[in-house]
């Protein structure tokens, strides 16, 4: 597939230079509440994004975008026209390495995610659902009582979803190791929203009548998906994955004190588990509109924390503290504007973000309809700064 790139944007990007972002100061990182630690020698043989999360030095912030930007291209459409079903898209190899795929081939990001849905796992967890243009997700037979729980299945990865092992081994090879390939899962505390809510909620009263009223039985059910995850996680990077990103969307659905008893546990376990058998694998995690949760995201021992944009990204650094890196945060709107709005506002981000341990991104999703020139500009700017 042919790059898309235009002259003017190359020689933008070309003229660009960390240092001369504006109100550029040669320490600025330290008065983000304390430097950045100290970081360790870049491994040249790793992708950008795997030496950024661990701390390590790097000349940019690597760049890529969430959630399979892929989906938003006029060249998915085409493909959804003849695969109308989501889930023969997400569970057929040959079409998720191509899905996957066609952001690398036309954008060369620094990270490559997998295409698929945190919800692929529930078939292997005895739990029916469907993907329906329009609604949403689906869960045929909702899970709301300790009976419903017992029927939840712990996870099988290679038995239940062996196409994931396998697309994942094809990327590898495919990007070979010119950019990270990036696997993901559900949270605990998402995944059971779902599954209890019967698809996507508003309110959450489902759930939440559940937390408050049987805590035993949504608690058992989150230990039963935080077992999993792990597995899952685990099983995504010994077929290839480089890191992973835990999404956990709906858990700023709770008050702090709730997320404390109802999410960060399961997130913690999820961690310490990889970490014993796979101690390098960057994890990140996303929770959207976690601004009042900030501090505890550190909390769960993920290498790094994805902000949206509704976060100023100097007082997330500072609020996280220096031990994690910080991945986002620019507004996916940000990508309907100029390029030179475009332009200032990922400046603005890098500079606030400060030196190091920062993976440039979108503070969510990126939205239908993103004009493609403007996703080219988005990268041609980002590859072109230096610290």
């Amino acid at each position: 597939m042919a790059c898309i790139y235009s002259p003017s944007v190359t020689s933008i990007s070309a003229k660009l230079n960390f240092t001369s972002l504006p109100n550029h100061k040669p320490k600025f990182f330290c008065s983000l509440g304390g430097a950045v630690a100290e970081p360790k020698t870049i491994n040249a043989t790793e992708p950008l994004l795997l030496n950024a999360a661990r701390g390590k030095e790097v000349d940019r912030p690597p760049v890529w975008l969430m959630r399979q930007a892929g989906r938003y291209m006029k060249s998915y459409q085409t493909l959804c026209e003849k695969h109308p079903s989501f889930r023969e898209r997400s569970e057929n190899v040959d079409l998720v390495v191509e899905i996957s795929l066609q952001p690398w081939e036309v954008f060369k990001p620094d990270g490559v995610i997998l295409f698929s849905d945190i919800l692929t796992p529930l078939t292997g967890m005895n739990i029916p659902f469907d993907i329906v243009k329009g609604k949403g997700p689906i869960i045929f037979d909702p899970i709301r009582t300790a009976a419903d729980v017992e029927k939840v299945q712990e996870f099988t990865p290679d038995e239940s979803v062996p196409y994931v092992g396998e697309a994942l081994t094809i990327l590898r090879k495919e990007v070979n190791n010119e950019a990270a390939v990036l696997g993901f899962v559900g949270a605990p505390f998402t995944l059971a929203s779902y599954v209890v809510e019967g698809g996507s909620s508003k309110h959450f009263s489902k759930i939440k009548r559940l937390a408050f009223s049987e805590p035993k039985v949504l608690h058992a059910l989150l230990q039963k998906f935080a077992t999993s995850m792990a597995k899952y996680i685990q099983y995504q990077a010994d077929k290839g994955a480089q890191a992973v990103q835990i999404f956990d969307s709906w858990a700023t659905e709770l008050s702090p004190v709730d997320f404390e008893e109802f999410s960060l546990p399961y997130l913690k376990l999820i961690v310490d588990t990889v970490k014993r058998t796979h101690p390098d694998l960057p994890l990140i995690l996303y929770a959207s509109g976690s601004g009042g949760l900030i501090e505890r995201l550190p909390m769960t021992g993920v290498d790094v924390v994805s902000l949206d944009w509704t976060v100023d990204m100097a007082e997330g650094r500072r609020r996280l503290g220096p031990n994690v890196a910080v991945q986002g945060n620019v507004d996916p709107g940000v990508l309907f504007g100029s390029k030179e709005f475009i332009t200032d506002r990922i400046k603005d981000t890098v500079r606030k973000a400060g030196k190091g341990k920062h993976i440039l991104n979108l503070g969510h999703g990126i939205v239908v309809g993103t004009p493609e020139e403007n996703v080219a500009h988005f990268f041609e700017v980002a590859k072109g700064l230096r610290y």
